[in-house]
């Protein structure tokens, strides 16, 4: 690893040398900043400086504050010792025998010993073991003067193209992979260019809205696949209002910078999704403090909208042992997401929908779900569902992911890129066997995904639950050559179709 890359951080308060200012070398890999290092030396002299009776001592100076012995921070002890000391220094073998003191050090200590103290300076950065002070995160230098984007406006690939990648492992969602590709296209085209004819262009932080398990977060990770940029994913729940139990706010930027192997630059032009963002919203009447609704949507405001937050490295609170670097948030792209539950009834109202009564009412059934009407969702609704109005203008591109319905279901099972049907097909695969699914099997694997109410996630556990039989039995015998998957199989009143090998 390159040392040089990384930048140096203050043992004691913990920030790097971009922020402190230059810091001093100190044995066994500590560093120290100049506030630190004047605090230090004024404790120093306010507790020792009239040890045995002698006057004050110019500890700042002893220290290095004024140009003494350790001025110079990159300097090692090696090279502060005398030349005529080498002869005394011995190979590392030699016992304590010879390394006594001799007649003129013995006077010397005599002498230090009267006027005070005589500090000793051991270089241990050579050992070949930690004594634990250099096990903190490092976090890369910032390159000075110059600007490197992580996509050049060439390499960005069209809102088209986007999609298009999207299509191979997100089913349906037409509308929400448009407005994402359209989104991202634009952000990293500002990211890029820095500047449009002096036009200064906003970013178009997004946010999304849609049932359990419709693929919010799969399209977000996908996405940062497609792009090769750092991504952080983070849930709203676990965040506090600073000073209590729970996850800062900047804990939010702290698994980005993880993300980007701590390089602040790399950092500040990744994505960044806050998932379940419905549960920070304003708590309706209740008495007590709300420290994870309102109060955490006012801490993200500055995030959202660009800012320098100090952040703390490799941890998700700020603490006097904890490095912290400062990130910039203006080219940081941010997604929140969310099921929103209740906001349907909202919007039902703005259109006059939920009557049903009267010459113009709807007769519908009461278990009915309209699986569209979060399409027609506008800030308003959010308002009133308990997100305050600047959080929710800090979030220019507002849509909402479709729920899924059987043939949705039916479609994720087998046509995506890594769909579910594929990963077990490859698995019998490597068993030389062939693994088919009648389309019967498949519709009731779906039927029975929708009375769960959790969206895709359900497909998995059922399809798990079926096949661990078949895995189970498949491998003992060499000579299945195909098994194909039967609704009777399903439904425990027959079983599967097996057809043997053909030599």
């Amino acid at each position: 690893m390159d040392q040089d890359a990384y930048e140096k951080i203050c043992s004691v308060c913990g920030r790097p040398e971009s922020v402190a200012g230059k810091l001093m070398r100190l044995p066994m890999n500590m560093y120290l900043c100049p506030e630190c290092m004047d605090k230090t030396a004024d404790m120093i002299e306010s507790q020792m400086g009239n040890m045995n009776g002698a006057g004050a001592i110019d500890w700042k100076k002893v220290m290095g504050m004024y140009g003494g012995p350790m001025a110079n921070a990159e300097k090692t002890n090696q090279e502060l010792i005398k030349p005529e000391d080498d002869n005394n220094r011995g190979d590392a073998e030699k016992s304590d025998k010879d390394l006594k003191e001799s007649g003129d050090e013995k006077e010397e200590n005599k002498k230090a010993s009267q006027t005070g103290p005589k500090v000793n300076f051991i270089d241990l950065t050579g050992l070949p073991f930690d004594f634990g002070f250099g096990g903190r995160p490092k976090v890369k230098k910032k390159k000075e003067g110059e600007y490197t984007p992580l996509l050049k406006l060439k390499d960005i690939p069209a809102p088209h193209k986007i999609k298009e990648m999207l299509d191979e492992y997100v089913v349906g969602q037409e509308q929400a992979k448009k407005v994402m590709s359209v989104a991202v296209y634009n952000h990293y085209k500002r990211v890029a260019t820095r500047t449009m004819d002096e036009i200064e262009i906003e970013k178009s932080n997004m946010l999304m809205l849609g049932p359990t398990g419709c693929g919010k977060t799969y399209l977000v990770r996908t996405l940062a696949r497609i792009l090769k940029v750092p991504l952080a994913v983070t849930d709203a729940t676990t965040l506090t209002e600073a000073g209590y139990i729970g996850d800062d706010i900047e804990s939010v930027l702290s698994k980005l910078l993880a993300a980007a192997d701590n390089d602040v630059e790399k950092a500040e032009q990744g994505i960044v999704y806050i998932d379940e963002i419905d549960k920070i919203a304003k708590k309706q009447n209740t008495n007590s403090r709300d420290v994870s609704g309102e109060s955490v949507q006012q801490g993200l405001l500055k995030l959202l909208e660009g800012a320098d937050i100090e952040v703390p490295v490799g941890s998700s609170s700020k603490n006097a042992m904890v490095p912290t670097t400062s990130v910039n948030t203006r080219n940081i792209l941010f997604i929140c997401g969310g099921a929103f539950p209740g906001i349907e009834e909202i919007i039902k109202k703005r259109l006059n929908r939920s009557s049903s009564i009267g010459f113009h009412g709807e007769v519908r059934d009461p278990e009915e779900k309209d699986l569209t009407i979060l399409k027609e969702v506008e800030t308003e609704d959010i308002r009133k569902f308990g997100m305050i109005p600047e959080f929710v203008g800090r979030l220019p591109m507002v849509f909402a992911l479709e729920g899924l319905d059987k043939d949705m279901m039916i479609r994720i099972l087998k046509e995506p890129k890594n769909a579910i049907l594929k990963q077990y097909q490859k698995l019998l695969e490597l068993d030389e066997v062939r693994l088919i699914f009648d389309d019967d099997a498949l519709e009731l694997i779906a039927e029975k995904a929708l009375k769960k109410e959790t969206g895709a996630r359900a497909l998995r556990s059922i399809l798990d639950e079926y096949m661990v039989d078949i895995m189970y039995e498949i491998p003992k015998d060499k000579n299945i050559g195909t098994v194909t998957i039967t609704r009777e199989y399903l439904e425990k009143t027959g079983g599967p179709k097996i057809e043997l090998r053909t030599l």
